[in-house]
Protein backbone atom coordinates (compact mmCIF):
# COMPACT_ATOMS: atom_id res chain seq x y z
CA UNK A 1 0.00 0.00 0.00
CA UNK A 2 1.26 3.47 -0.87
CA UNK A 3 1.80 5.69 2.16
CA UNK A 4 -0.46 8.71 2.64
CA UNK A 5 1.80 11.70 1.99
CA UNK A 6 -0.86 14.41 2.34
CA UNK A 7 -0.62 17.16 4.93
CA UNK A 8 -2.68 20.24 5.74
CA UNK A 9 -1.52 23.74 6.63
CA UNK A 10 -4.15 26.21 7.82
CA UNK A 11 -6.84 24.53 5.73
CA UNK A 12 -4.56 24.27 2.68
CA UNK A 13 -4.37 20.64 1.58
CA UNK A 14 -1.06 19.48 0.07
CA UNK A 15 -0.58 16.16 -1.72
CA UNK A 16 2.81 15.84 -0.01
CA UNK A 17 4.87 17.95 2.41
CA UNK A 18 7.38 19.25 -0.17
CA UNK A 19 7.22 22.88 -1.23
CA UNK A 20 9.75 25.10 -2.96
CA UNK A 21 11.35 28.08 -1.24
CA UNK A 22 10.76 31.65 -2.33
CA UNK A 23 13.47 33.14 -4.52
CA UNK A 24 14.74 29.76 -5.72
CA UNK A 25 11.93 28.72 -8.05
CA UNK A 26 10.98 31.85 -9.98
CA UNK A 27 7.21 32.08 -10.40
CA UNK A 28 6.80 28.36 -11.07
CA UNK A 29 6.73 28.42 -14.85
CA UNK A 30 10.52 28.72 -15.13
CA UNK A 31 10.96 25.26 -13.55
CA UNK A 32 7.98 23.56 -15.17
CA UNK A 33 10.17 21.81 -17.77
CA UNK A 34 12.37 20.31 -15.04
CA UNK A 35 9.78 19.44 -12.38
CA UNK A 36 6.34 17.92 -12.64
CA UNK A 37 4.65 20.59 -10.53
CA UNK A 38 1.81 18.18 -9.81
CA UNK A 39 4.22 15.87 -7.98
CA UNK A 40 5.08 18.39 -5.24
CA UNK A 41 2.91 19.83 -2.49
CA UNK A 42 3.09 23.53 -3.38
CA UNK A 43 5.42 26.14 -4.82
CA UNK A 44 6.24 29.58 -3.51
CA UNK A 45 6.83 32.57 -5.77
CA UNK A 46 9.71 35.01 -5.69
CA UNK A 47 9.02 37.77 -3.19
CA UNK A 48 6.64 40.38 -4.60
CA UNK A 49 6.61 44.11 -3.92
CA UNK A 50 4.23 46.89 -4.91
CA UNK A 51 6.67 48.21 -7.53
CA UNK A 52 9.16 46.25 -9.65
CA UNK A 53 12.66 45.97 -8.19
CA UNK A 54 15.92 45.55 -10.15
CA UNK A 55 17.74 44.16 -7.12
CA UNK A 56 21.36 44.67 -6.11
CA UNK A 57 24.38 45.16 -8.38
CA UNK A 58 26.47 42.11 -9.32
CA UNK A 59 28.22 40.00 -8.20
CA UNK A 60 25.33 38.91 -6.00
CA UNK A 61 25.76 35.13 -5.66
CA UNK A 62 28.84 33.28 -4.45
CA UNK A 63 29.40 29.64 -3.53
CA UNK A 64 30.70 28.99 -0.02
CA UNK A 65 31.75 25.79 1.76
CA UNK A 66 28.53 23.84 2.22
CA UNK A 67 26.28 26.44 0.69
CA UNK A 68 25.92 29.78 -1.05
CA UNK A 69 25.51 33.45 -0.29
CA UNK A 70 23.00 35.52 -2.18
CA UNK A 71 22.41 39.24 -2.21
CA UNK A 72 19.86 39.35 -5.04
CA UNK A 73 18.13 42.27 -3.36
CA UNK A 74 14.56 41.00 -3.78
CA UNK A 75 14.49 41.54 -7.54
CA UNK A 76 10.95 40.98 -8.80
CA UNK A 77 8.42 42.03 -11.42
CA UNK A 78 6.07 43.82 -9.02
CA UNK A 79 2.46 43.00 -8.21
CA UNK A 80 0.93 44.45 -11.40
CA UNK A 81 3.15 42.45 -13.77
CA UNK A 82 2.66 39.37 -11.58
CA UNK A 83 -1.10 39.61 -12.06
CA UNK A 84 -0.85 40.29 -15.79
CA UNK A 85 2.00 37.96 -16.81
CA UNK A 86 2.48 35.29 -14.15
CA UNK A 87 -0.98 34.46 -12.82
CA UNK A 88 -2.29 32.98 -16.13
CA UNK A 89 0.22 30.13 -15.81
CA UNK A 90 -1.00 29.34 -12.31
CA UNK A 91 -4.44 28.49 -13.71
CA UNK A 92 -2.95 25.58 -15.66
CA UNK A 93 -1.39 23.84 -12.65
CA UNK A 94 -3.25 21.72 -10.13
CA UNK A 95 -0.82 22.56 -7.33
CA UNK A 96 -1.22 25.34 -4.76
CA UNK A 97 0.74 28.50 -5.54
CA UNK A 98 1.81 30.49 -2.51
CA UNK A 99 2.73 34.14 -3.03
CA UNK A 100 5.65 35.47 -0.99
CA UNK A 101 5.59 39.26 -0.53
CA UNK A 102 7.25 42.12 1.34
CA UNK A 103 6.98 45.84 2.02
CA UNK A 104 8.73 48.62 3.88
CA UNK A 105 5.84 49.73 6.08
CA UNK A 106 2.89 47.84 7.57
CA UNK A 107 0.61 49.71 5.16
CA UNK A 108 2.59 48.41 2.16
CA UNK A 109 2.34 44.87 3.49
CA UNK A 110 -1.41 45.28 3.98
CA UNK A 111 -1.91 46.66 0.48
CA UNK A 112 -0.06 43.72 -1.05
CA UNK A 113 -1.98 41.24 1.10
CA UNK A 114 -5.25 42.75 -0.10
CA UNK A 115 -4.15 42.63 -3.76
CA UNK A 116 -3.08 39.00 -3.44
CA UNK A 117 -6.22 38.10 -1.52
CA UNK A 118 -8.24 39.03 -4.61
CA UNK A 119 -6.39 36.55 -6.86
CA UNK A 120 -8.19 33.17 -6.90
CA UNK A 121 -5.10 31.39 -8.25
CA UNK A 122 -3.08 32.30 -5.15
CA UNK A 123 -3.78 29.66 -2.50
CA UNK A 124 -1.94 31.24 0.43
CA UNK A 125 0.34 34.14 1.33
CA UNK A 126 3.85 33.97 2.78
CA UNK A 127 4.99 37.17 4.49
CA UNK A 128 8.70 37.97 4.27
CA UNK A 129 9.41 40.02 7.40
CA UNK A 130 13.18 40.18 6.80
CA UNK A 131 12.82 43.74 5.49
CA UNK A 132 13.74 47.11 7.04
CA UNK A 133 10.97 49.32 8.41
CA UNK A 134 11.75 52.61 6.68
CA UNK A 135 9.59 54.56 9.13
CA UNK A 136 11.55 53.34 12.14
CA UNK A 137 15.11 54.03 11.08
CA UNK A 138 15.60 50.80 9.16
CA UNK A 139 14.95 48.33 11.97
CA UNK A 140 14.23 44.95 10.40
CA UNK A 141 10.64 43.79 10.97
CA UNK A 142 11.82 40.23 11.47
CA UNK A 143 14.18 41.04 14.34
CA UNK A 144 11.76 42.99 16.53
CA UNK A 145 8.69 41.21 17.96
CA UNK A 146 6.60 44.40 18.04
CA UNK A 147 7.41 45.28 14.44
CA UNK A 148 6.74 41.73 13.29
CA UNK A 149 3.39 41.69 15.07
CA UNK A 150 2.39 44.99 13.48
CA UNK A 151 3.02 43.58 10.00
CA UNK A 152 1.17 40.34 10.70
CA UNK A 153 -1.82 42.21 12.16
CA UNK A 154 -1.98 44.48 9.11
CA UNK A 155 -1.84 41.53 6.73
CA UNK A 156 -4.33 39.49 8.77
CA UNK A 157 -6.86 42.32 8.47
CA UNK A 158 -6.33 42.43 4.69
CA UNK A 159 -6.70 38.75 3.78
CA UNK A 160 -8.75 35.69 4.63
CA UNK A 161 -6.29 33.36 2.89
CA UNK A 162 -3.87 31.24 4.91
CA UNK A 163 -1.17 33.59 6.21
CA UNK A 164 2.31 32.10 6.59
CA UNK A 165 5.05 34.19 8.21
CA UNK A 166 8.67 33.48 7.24
CA UNK A 167 10.90 33.98 10.25
CA UNK A 168 14.43 35.35 10.22
CA UNK A 169 17.10 33.35 12.08
CA UNK A 170 19.11 36.53 12.68
CA UNK A 171 17.64 37.03 16.14
CA UNK A 172 18.56 36.21 19.74
CA UNK A 173 15.34 34.30 20.43
CA UNK A 174 13.36 32.92 17.49
CA UNK A 175 10.69 31.55 19.83
CA UNK A 176 9.87 35.09 20.95
CA UNK A 177 9.40 36.07 17.29
CA UNK A 178 7.26 33.01 16.62
CA UNK A 179 4.98 33.72 19.58
CA UNK A 180 4.60 37.36 18.53
CA UNK A 181 3.51 36.30 15.03
CA UNK A 182 1.16 33.65 16.39
CA UNK A 183 -0.45 36.21 18.69
CA UNK A 184 -0.89 38.65 15.80
CA UNK A 185 -2.86 36.19 13.66
CA UNK A 186 -0.42 34.07 11.65
CA UNK A 187 -1.76 30.71 10.45
CA UNK A 188 1.65 29.04 9.96
CA UNK A 189 5.36 29.80 10.24
CA UNK A 190 8.19 29.19 7.75
CA UNK A 191 11.41 28.50 9.66
CA UNK A 192 14.03 29.73 8.61
CA UNK A 193 15.06 32.43 6.19
CA UNK A 194 18.77 32.83 5.35
CA UNK A 195 21.52 33.68 7.83
CA UNK A 196 23.54 36.85 7.26
CA UNK A 197 27.08 36.13 6.10
CA UNK A 198 29.89 37.39 3.89
CA UNK A 199 32.75 36.19 1.72
CA UNK A 200 36.12 37.88 1.15
CA UNK A 201 38.43 37.83 -1.88
CA UNK A 202 41.88 37.67 -0.28
CA UNK A 203 43.84 38.74 -3.39
CA UNK A 204 41.66 41.77 -4.02
CA UNK A 205 41.13 42.40 -0.31
CA UNK A 206 37.52 43.11 -1.04
CA UNK A 207 34.16 41.52 -0.27
CA UNK A 208 33.10 39.08 -3.01
CA UNK A 209 29.51 40.38 -3.04
CA UNK A 210 28.87 43.91 -4.27
CA UNK A 211 26.42 44.25 -1.38
CA UNK A 212 29.21 43.07 1.03
CA UNK A 213 26.86 40.79 3.00
CA UNK A 214 24.29 38.27 1.81
CA UNK A 215 22.02 35.47 2.92
CA UNK A 216 23.68 32.12 3.62
CA UNK A 217 21.71 29.03 2.57
CA UNK A 218 22.42 25.38 1.83
CA UNK A 219 23.65 22.42 3.89
CA UNK A 220 25.82 24.65 6.11
CA UNK A 221 22.73 26.07 7.83
CA UNK A 222 20.78 22.82 8.25
CA UNK A 223 21.77 22.14 11.89
CA UNK A 224 20.71 25.67 12.87
CA UNK A 225 17.45 25.38 10.95
CA UNK A 226 16.66 21.99 12.51
CA UNK A 227 17.23 23.40 15.99
CA UNK A 228 15.01 26.40 15.33
CA UNK A 229 12.21 24.28 13.83
CA UNK A 230 12.36 22.04 16.90
CA UNK A 231 12.24 25.02 19.28
CA UNK A 232 9.43 26.83 17.46
CA UNK A 233 7.25 23.76 16.91
CA UNK A 234 7.33 23.03 20.64
CA UNK A 235 6.39 26.61 21.54
CA UNK A 236 3.51 27.41 19.16
CA UNK A 237 0.25 25.72 18.18
CA UNK A 238 0.72 26.63 14.51
CA UNK A 239 2.03 24.34 11.77
CA UNK A 240 5.70 24.94 11.01
CA UNK A 241 7.29 24.71 7.55
CA UNK A 242 10.95 23.70 7.82
CA UNK A 243 13.56 25.33 5.58
CA UNK A 244 17.34 25.21 5.54
CA UNK A 245 19.79 23.00 3.67
CA UNK A 246 17.31 20.32 2.59
CA UNK A 247 19.10 18.44 -0.19
CA UNK A 248 17.62 14.94 0.17
CA UNK A 249 14.60 12.98 1.37
CA UNK A 250 16.55 12.16 4.54
CA UNK A 251 17.04 15.86 5.27
CA UNK A 252 13.35 16.54 4.74
CA UNK A 253 12.26 13.70 7.02
CA UNK A 254 14.57 14.97 9.76
CA UNK A 255 12.70 18.29 9.67
CA UNK A 256 9.38 16.44 9.91
CA UNK A 257 10.63 14.56 12.98
CA UNK A 258 11.76 17.87 14.51
CA UNK A 259 8.18 19.15 14.26
CA UNK A 260 7.70 20.50 10.74
CA UNK A 261 4.42 19.73 8.99
CA UNK A 262 5.96 20.52 5.60
CA UNK A 263 9.33 21.58 4.19
CA UNK A 264 10.65 23.95 1.57
CA UNK A 265 13.46 23.08 -0.84
CA UNK A 266 15.61 26.03 -1.89
CA UNK A 267 19.33 25.89 -2.66
CA UNK A 268 19.02 22.25 -3.82
CA UNK A 269 17.08 23.49 -6.86
CA UNK A 270 20.20 25.35 -8.05
CA UNK A 271 22.18 22.09 -7.93
CA UNK A 272 19.38 20.00 -9.43
CA UNK A 273 16.32 21.79 -10.88
CA UNK A 274 14.29 18.64 -10.23
CA UNK A 275 15.29 18.39 -6.57
CA UNK A 276 11.88 19.12 -5.04
CA UNK A 277 10.18 16.32 -6.95
CA UNK A 278 13.05 13.91 -6.26
CA UNK A 279 12.87 14.66 -2.54
CA UNK A 280 9.09 14.12 -2.46
CA UNK A 281 9.44 10.79 -4.26
CA UNK A 282 12.32 9.77 -2.00
CA UNK A 283 10.28 10.50 1.12
CA UNK A 284 7.42 8.36 -0.14
CA UNK A 285 9.80 5.53 -0.99
CA UNK A 286 11.38 5.63 2.49
CA UNK A 287 7.98 5.52 4.20
CA UNK A 288 6.95 2.55 2.04
CA UNK A 289 10.18 0.70 2.86
CA UNK A 290 9.66 1.36 6.57
CA UNK A 291 6.02 0.28 6.48
CA UNK A 292 4.84 3.71 7.65
CA UNK A 293 1.31 4.33 6.40
CA UNK A 294 1.02 8.08 7.00
CA UNK A 295 3.69 10.80 6.90
CA UNK A 296 1.75 12.76 9.52
CA UNK A 297 2.65 10.12 12.09
CA UNK A 298 6.24 11.39 11.89
CA UNK A 299 5.48 15.06 12.61
CA UNK A 300 7.22 15.97 15.85
CA UNK A 301 7.93 12.30 16.60
CA UNK A 302 11.52 12.96 17.64
CA UNK A 303 12.43 10.83 20.63
CA UNK A 304 14.69 11.69 23.55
Amino acid sequence: MKPDMSVEIAGLKLRNPVMTASGTFGYGEEFSQYVDLEKIGAFVTKGLSLKPRAGNPTPRIVETPGGMLNAIGLQNVGIDAFIQKKVPFLRSINTPAIANFFGYTPDEYAELAARLDAIPEVAALEVNISCPNVKQGGIVFGTDPGCAASVVKACRAATSKPLIVKLSPNVTDIVEMALACEGAGADALSVINTLTGMAIDLERRRPVLANITGGLSGPAIKPIALRMVWQVSKAVKLPVIGIGGIMSATDALEFILAGATAVQVGTASFVNPGAAQAIAEGMEQWLAEQGIADVRSLIGALEG
